[in-house]
């Protein structure tokens, strides 16, 4: 935890320590608001760029980051860190508070403490981040505190809360999923004591041949070279069996019949068939002889 103090303006924000009791003292110290009062700070803020207003109204909010931040202790992350990001929520929420508007700083701050909250909580519940889309974020938070029981989603239940959130019943069993799941190292150093129960690393049973970096050189020069060749064996073909080639196999587009070759060289069929046959033979002997020079 920092130990800095976090300046708003000629005062000092109190440093949020491990030893909440004694922040907590600190914070009690700074008196709440009336809306009138706020209402001025507020205004000599926006108007005339006063820090030290803005500090006063950071300050007296302090002790309600405290009661949210609690609210999320169940995550198993530090109350201190979670009180340390709800501030920074909340002074994002000053800076762009509007007396105007007529709402108190504490109903417009909520949300930007929350916000702050909820990122650093999906940055750090996981090794992993568990939530990416806005969807996700929504189930997060929110599904624990649907669920009865300790057991999985029925049908009906995942159905109900899909309806209620907003999200599919497949978005509800993929964060259930995840939520249940915990982290595991992708090679994770494992013990062979000769027992049939030994875990798997994932590196063991995961790996694919093709995301080996010398395979895929090995891959792509060889579709290369095979390209190089065929290029070069069709020059050395006459014209006539390279067009045939070329329409029957190597056009984007549909491949011409062998009867329409046929009557565009005035032959039968089976003699286009005959000289694509050679014309393959002789291509594929001339790609052979290449790969082995």
């Amino acid at each position: 935890m920092a130990n800095a103090m976090v300046k708003t303006s000629t005062m000092a924000l109190p440093a949020v320590s491990d030893d909440l009791n004694g922040y907590l003292a600190k914070i009690s110290a700074f008196p709440v608001l009336t809306s009138e009062q706020e209402q001025k700070l507020a205004i000599s803020y926006r108007d005339k760029e006063d820090l030290d207003a803005a500090g006063q109204m950071v300050m007296s909010q302090l002790r309600f980051v405290v009661h949210l931040a609690r609210s999320y202790t169940g995550y198993g992350l530090p109350l201190a860190d979670l009180v340390q990001e709800g501030n920074i929520g909340l002074m994002k929420a000053v800076k762009r508070f509007d007396p105007d508007v007529g709402v108190r700083l504490i109903s417009f701050a909520v949300h930007w403490i929350r916000a702050e909250i909820h990122e650093y909580v999906i940055r750090n519940w996981r090794i992993v981040k568990v939530a990416t889309t806005k969807a996700q974020r929504k189930l997060f938070f929110k599904l624990r505190s649907s669920k009865k029981g300790l057991g999985w989603f029925s049908a009906d239940e995942a159905a109900r809360v899909a309806e209620d959130l907003g999200v599919t019943r497949e978005q509800v069993y993929e964060m259930e999923s995840r939520l249940t799941g915990g982290d595991t190292s992708f090679d994770a150093t494992t013990v062979d004591d000769g027992s049939e129960k030994r875990a798997l690393r994932p590196a063991e049973y995961l790996y694919q041949d093709e995301s080996d970096p010398a395979l895929v050189v090995e891959n792509r020069d060889h579709a290369d070279v095979q390209s190089i060749s065929l290029a070069s064996g069709m020059q050395d073909l006459d014209d006539r069996s390279r067009d045939i080639l070329q329409r029957r196999w190597l056009e984007d587009g549909n491949k011409s019949t062998l009867q329409e070759l046929a009557d565009e060289y005035s032959v039968s069929a089976e003699r286009i068939r005959q000289i694509e046959k050679a014309a393959m033979k002789k291509l594929k002997t001339h790609m052979l002889a290449e790969q082995d020079a």
